[in-house]
């Protein structure tokens, strides 16, 4: 949408007008591999669990949530613990309707400063400080979009910054940063250092929370989306200094996390176990995917997410999406020239996707 289709009467930010909605395509398909969902549903077993806690606070919808969701934040608490050999509590995580709006406090208390980011990194970063009026500096990656410690530090003593945004593993590339680089980075931001860990499970890195006892200015962000197979109850958090919390108070919605995802995202927790079983499957499923689209002659990015970020075809990305599309398999086009990406789906869907390209790639090389 442009500025001339705004109305006249409708008295939109000037800074605002330009911009278009975030959003991917939600059309049917055979297999929906665009917006690195969890393929795996829920059980039985687990929905069954949601649909009886949900019926037991029902009776109290009444009322508002707990504000503070209190017992999430140690439920969340413990799990990192758990996976990191880390001592947070309740006091040191927030949480909040998907890590968007964990990302839009942080620009609402603390942007005054700007905030620099390392492009093609996750566009709502950007896009989020723009609707924040928060001042944003474009970082650069290498070519190959990897990210050049060195440049990195260069970039951010040039544009000193309240915010510094680094995303691992990376979206749309995959590439995940080493503990010891992010330490690197830490020691020279000028303000907070925000390690956005989405996709943490998928990577067989350390976590950068392992660093905050140290590092007090670094904060992570964190999802339920992925791992957990939780997208649709729209759960994300922050693990982080006290005092960062602190600051999400200042800004947050009044009651903005209703009983019913607190409910289930608790549910979720309690089988954890359960839910992030399928994440070794997609590491596989990702390991088999890449050496397939290598035996295709297609470039394939280095990834520790649930998706891949793929090159080497010779139509434009757009002419590759579309013709995907038309035998019914959805994929992304992130807006880099001569590249998609993938989700990685369950073995059914990443043949359909595998078999569909192949076809494409026989047709436009033939």
């Amino acid at each position: 949408m442009t500025d001339q289709t705004w109305p006249s009467w409708l008295p939109i930010r000037s800074s605002l007008s330009h911009l278009s909605p975030y959003g991917a395509p939600q059309v049917e398909s055979d297999a929906a591999l665009n917006t690195n969902e969890n393929p795996f549903p829920l059980s039985a077993a687990i929905a069954e669990a949601i649909s009886h806690r949900i019926s037991e606070v029902a009776t109290t919808l009444n009322r508002y949530p707990d504000r503070d969701a209190l017992s999430l934040r140690t439920g969340l608490a413990e799990y990192i613990n758990e996976m990191s050999s880390t001592d947070f509590t309740a006091g040191q995580i927030w949480v909040a309707n998907g890590s968007n709006e964990i990302i839009q406090s942080l620009f609402l208390a603390c942007g005054d400063q700007g905030a620099i980011g390392f492009l093609p990194s996750y566009s709502m970063h950007p896009l989020i400080a723009k609707v924040t009026s928060t001042k944003w500096c474009d970082g650069t990656r290498e070519s190959d979009f990897s990210l050049n410690i060195e440049s990195v530090l260069t970039q951010i003593k040039a544009n000193p910054s309240g915010l510094t945004f680094i995303t691992t593993p990376n979206n749309p590339t995959g590439e995940a940063i080493t503990l010891a680089d992010i330490e690197r980075i830490a020691q020279h931001v000028c303000g907070l250092l925000v390690v956005d860990e989405a996709y943490a499970e998928f990577s067989d890195e350390k976590s950068a929370v392992t660093l905050i006892a140290q590092y007090p200015q670094i904060v992570v962000i964190r999802t339920m989306s992925k791992a957990f197979s939780f997208a649709g109850a729209r759960v994300g958090y922050l693990v982080a200094h006290p005092r960062v919390i602190d600051a999400m108070m200042l800004v947050r919605l009044p009651y903005h996390l209703s009983t019913l995802t607190q409910s289930a995202a608790l549910v979720a927790l309690d089988f954890k176990r359960e839910l992030l079983s399928g994440v070794a499957q997609l590491i596989a499923e990702r390991k088999r995917v890449t050496e397939a689209l290598v035996a295709m002659d297609l470039k394939v990015l280095p990834s520790q997410a649930n998706f891949l970020l793929f090159t080497g075809f010779t139509h434009s990305s757009a002419e590759l999406w579309q013709s995907m599309l038309d035998r019914g398999i959805l994929i992304r086009d992130v807006g880099l020239s001569g590249y998609l990406r993938t989700t990685i789906g369950t073995f059914a869907e990443n043949q359909k996707f595998l078999h569909a390209l192949e076809e494409c790639l026989v047709k436009e090389r033939s």
